[in-house]
């Protein structure tokens, strides 16, 4: 299995901790938030990881390298301009398999990738959403789902039947960036409303929260997640 971290946002919400390093440089207890994601999918046995850079990409180069500290093989894609989320996967998609999963450079999550890679290959569409049932408890719900498919995905408009929350780990056939134009700026949230209204986006559950670094008090959180994990 092959992990896509997107990890080139500016992380405007954390203010003065990133403003000379970037959002994946962040230290909790000492060790980069980076380091956490690794050593979390080198436990699930997940060795082949694509890094795409932006700001400040170099920094995280350095501290990683090939990957080999991590038992990992990381290669990486570099942006010399914003493109998004889905632009730089775009940019990406020579390193990329042919199905692989997707990440957020601010996310730790608690998913069985064999089981939702698994679900993914039952099922004949172009992608997969984990989503979490969770009534506007960590950030505000932004998903609806009707069967095995995700029916709605906004991150600004809210309607009553949004009782979940996108989790952070996608999976992709490398055709679906065949949806993605060229060389420009392009959010995977596009890029879902597209696979939405073609019938070709899969939903598979996760009953375990997240936590996130996006935001000081996601931070926060992840520090104390980590503190009683010790």
């Amino acid at each position: 299995m092959q992990v896509a971290i997107l990890a080139g946002g500016l992380a405007t919400r954390l203010k003065g901790l990133t403003r000379n390093q970037p959002k994946s440089m962040v230290k909790i207890q000492g060790k980069p938030f980076l380091g956490y994601q690794l050593e979390l999918l080198q436990r699930e046995g997940i060795k082949n990881i694509i890094l795409c850079l932006g700001h400040m990409g170099e920094q995280i180069k350095r501290h990683v390298g090939d990957g080999s500290k991590y038992e990992m093989n990381i290669r990486y894609s570099a942006e010399s301009k914003p493109l998004g989320t889905a632009g730089a996967l775009k940019k990406a998609e020579a390193l990329l398999d042919e199905v692989f999963f997707t990440m957020y450079g601010d996310s730790y999550l608690f998913v069985d990738f064999s089981r939702a890679m698994s679900y993914f290959e039952s099922q004949n569409k172009l992608a997969l959403m984990t989503v979490y049932k969770n009534y506007n408890r960590y950030g505000r719900s932004n998903t609806a789902i009707e069967g095995n498919l995700v029916k709605k995905f906004s991150q600004s408009q809210r309607t009553d039947d949004m009782a979940y929350i996108e989790y952070g780990a996608n999976i992709f056939k490398k055709e679906a960036l065949g949806l993605i134009p060229e060389n420009q700026s392009y959010s995977l949230d596009d890029l879902f409303l597209k696979l939405i209204e073609r019938k070709e986006l899969l939903a598979f559950e996760v009953k375990e929260r997240f936590y996130e670094i996006g935001s000081p008090q996601g931070l926060k959180e992840f520090g104390g997640y980590m503190k009683g994990a010790e």
